[in-house]
């Protein structure tokens, strides 16, 4: 019987992504005028991804990656002035609204009375507590974890932590690569709520699907009625409910 849910955050409870494609718009600009329509944006993917090792996730990642990918393409010609920018668009990244995307207030608030909710995101420390604490979603959550990776070993700590079996626990979340196939390889449930925009890097071959059996739905919103369909609420949570 399902008796914990937990959530992904960047994209499945707030914007993020629209940040940074704001942001790589602003540094192809930047780079254009030093080499004119050339640039196409790749190089700069391709640094992020090998920086994953070093950096991990996050702005904090996203902002080294445009300065030495500037470095690079510029043959060091780059000014002072125009780094200073790169990390001025930083710092308006790590500040900008957290804004919760549609329904996502109410489903929590609804679930919350019912099962014991997790939230689990990956990413900058500093910034993603930043983000949960100005969302004002904190409330909802049983248990917080900030991980630098979502891979099956980090999921099956977070579960033996906490006194969860895998059979008792759904994942909900945007990335097939991230909240989706780790869960599923421990035996765990998944719900993909798809977002407008993904990482290229969240991206997942079809050929890694199959036959994973997943559940996807169109908004958080279809959530509660999913859950009723496939589980019945346990009944002392439904009793700490109507308490």
């Amino acid at each position: 019987m399902l008796e914990f849910i937990a959530f992904d955050a960047d994209d499945t409870l707030w914007h993020n992504e629209t940040h940074f494609c704001a942001a790589q718009e602003r540094f192809k600009a930047l780079m254009q005028a030093y080499l004119g329509d050339t640039y196409d944006g790749n190089h700069l993917y391709e640094t992020e991804v090998s920086n994953l090792p070093h950096y991990g996730y996050g702005v904090k990642s996203f902002a080294l990656s445009m300065v030495e990918t500037a470095i690079q393409l510029t043959g060091g010609r780059i000014s002072a002035q125009d780094i200073h920018a790169l990390l001025e668009l930083a710092k308006e990244m790590l500040g900008a609204p957290v804004e919760v995307l549609p329904e996502v207030e109410a489903v929590l608030d609804e679930l919350s009375g019912d099962y014991p909710l997790l939230l689990i995101t990956k990413g900058d420390l500093f910034d993603q507590e930043s983000k949960i604490l100005r969302s004002g979603l904190a409330q909802y959550f049983r248990h917080i974890e900030v991980v630098s990776e979502k891979n099956t070993h980090t999921y099956g700590k977070i579960l033996r932590r906490c006194g969860i079996r895998p059979e008792q626990f759904v994942m909900v979340g945007n990335s097939l690569r991230s909240d989706i196939l780790p869960p599923l390889e421990l035996g765990a449930q998944a719900v993909h709520i798809p977002s407008p925009q993904l990482w290229a890097y969240e991206h997942v071959q079809l050929e890694n699907l199959r036959p994973k059996a997943y559940t996807q739905l169109r908004s958080i919103g279809e959530l509660p009625e999913w859950l009723e369909a496939q589980w019945y609420r346990p009944q002392a949570h439904s009793e700490r409910r109507s308490a």
